[in-house]
């Protein structure tokens, strides 16, 4: 990151984009004192700013929503949103928590708010949009004048976005200053006023947002145009390698009988809105979770998998939704996240590693992917969300699976990376891999897929080839078994 400057104007919403890094977060980590700079002033109310650390960004009015969740699983809803700061009562030295004034506190704000959430409950119970809400809720309660929000509506379904925006209107009637970092092109140019561009740690320029369309913002965070959003189709889907029989879960709540194929060299998108079991159906497939009933067959045999071991043996493997969570082994470094699914083939005589042949095969997947990395020995959490998210697919490349689950491959990921993705993707089609991909991404469920199986409260709706799929289709399979007031969730 080098001389990017920034004007925030006070009751605006200023954008912040650019491909994964192009130093968008770096940047406001150095504003919210995570990161020192080496050079440059901050001046906040007409006064030159040093922060130390964050607590001192938030005493002088700024507050961030992280990309990356990190709570505290195992406390309460408000015992996350008050941490640090928690109320208390009693005398002199002997200071209790009061948990009367914690509770009345969160029911106040999550009314002020218009927020459906039990303050009592444990964050382990949470889905991730209501997590991601709570952040939201944690981040405006510190009054601040200005709130960054890195990717805020990466979990959130439509009905939670346009929630979200009302909060930011609210906000911006009140003088708030909203820095908002996003991939997705419609909303940034439904809620900014302003939007500063990023390429390379270097600041492209800043324009009012009227005067821009998706078509200039891909174009000038690229530095190239892209006059096609997918790549084009050439895979030709064969025999069915893998078919699932009545898959139904031990939970009520979850998949039940769900049934389908897929084809060598097949794109089978997986859409539905958020609770139709998506995610649950293909981790249980995985050996992830357990099955009350159904059966696998690979080529025609049925197949029991009762674990993650069991799938990659049988040369399978699942790039899950939750990156941070589930996907990334965030304390160690890239080489090790890379290689982590393909140890044993490492392994020499009296059980050492051949690091040199592991290194060299990292290298190339680097190199491949495009991974943007100062080299393989560099911790993986310092890394940009998007090129985790690379190191993780290589990850599952180098065991060379027959069928690959992707779990939302392209969340959090700039325009340019997602090309490279959907290049990526369409290419081990074409040579005959197995594609299951789940996406809330409606255009790309569209682009990229040969069909298209549909779930709604665990039932599979129905299978619509991609060349007859619209919008209009996949929503209304998707609310076929819909309760009233559950339809504005996201597909």
């Amino acid at each position: 990151m080098n001389e990017v400057s920034l004007n925030i104007r006070p009751g605006t919403v200023h954008a912040l984009m650019g491909e994964n890094g192009a130093g968008k977060s770096t940047l406001m980590k150095c504003l919210f004192g995570m990161y020192q700079v080496d050079a440059g002033t901050i001046v906040l109310n007409g006064e030159a700013k040093v922060f130390a650390n964050s607590k001192q960004a938030l005493d002088a009015g700024i507050s961030m929503i992280h990309q990356e969740l990190h709570p505290i699983p195992h406390r309460s809803v408000m015992e996350n949103l008050w941490l640090g700061r928690y109320p208390t009562h009693g005398i002199g030295p002997f200071k209790f928590v009061d948990h009367k004034k914690m509770f009345d506190d969160t029911v106040k704000l999550f009314a002020d708010l218009q927020m459906d959430l039990d303050p009592r409950l444990w964050v382990t119970n949470l889905s991730v949009s209501k997590i991601q809400s709570l952040e939201i809720a944690k981040a405006v309660s510190y009054h601040s004048r200005i709130i960054i929000m890195d990717e805020p509506t990466s979990s959130l379904s439509e009905k939670e976005v346009g929630h979200l925006f009302q909060i930011i209107r609210k906000l911006k009637a009140d003088g708030v200053s909203i820095i908002y970092i996003s991939h997705k092109m419609e909303e940034i140019l439904q809620i900014a006023d302003e939007v500063t561009i990023m390429r390379d740690g270097r600041q492209v320029g800043t324009y009012p947002s009227s005067e821009l369309t998706t078509d200039l913002i891909i174009s000038r965070m690229v530095g190239r145009d892209l006059t096609h959003r997918f790549p084009p189709r050439a895979n030709i889907p064969g025999e069915v390698l893998m078919e699932v029989k009545n898959f139904t879960s031990p939970n009520p709540k979850s998949f039940k009988d769900a049934s389908f194929e897929l084809k060598r060299g097949e794109i089978l998108g997986v859409s539905g809105l958020v609770g139709a079991q998506r995610t649950e159906l293909m981790e249980a497939i995985f050996g992830m979770r357990p099955v009350a009933s159904g059966q696998i067959l690979l080529n025609g045999v049925p197949k029991t998998i009762r674990t993650p071991a069991d799938a990659q043996k049988n040369k399978m493997a699942l790039l899950t939704e939750e990156r941070r969570t589930t996907g990334i082994f965030s304390i160690l470094p890239v080489f090790d996240n890379t290689l982590m699914a393909h140890w044993r083939h490492y392994v020499r005589r009296f059980g050492l590693l051949d690091l040199k042949s592991g290194e060299a095969d990292v290298q190339e997947r680097i190199r491949t992917l495009r991974v943007k990395t100062p080299s393989s020995s560099t911790l993986i959490q310092n890394l940009s969300g998007g090129n985790q998210q690379k190191v993780v697919f290589s990850r599952w490349l180098l065991t060379d699976p027959e069928i690959l689950i992707l779990d939302e491959p392209t969340r959090g990921i700039d325009v340019g990376a997602k090309y490279e993705i959907y290049t990526l993707i369409t290419e081990l089609a074409q040579r005959g891999k197995a594609i299951i991909m789940i996406s809330s991404e409606l255009p790309e469920i569209l682009g990229m897929s040969d069909r298209i199986m549909v779930m709604c409260e665990g039932r599979v709706t129905g299978i619509v080839p991609g060349a007859e799929a619209t919008q209009e289709k996949i929503m209304h399979l998707s609310t076929q078994f819909m309760t009233q007031g559950d339809s504005n969730d996201k597909v």
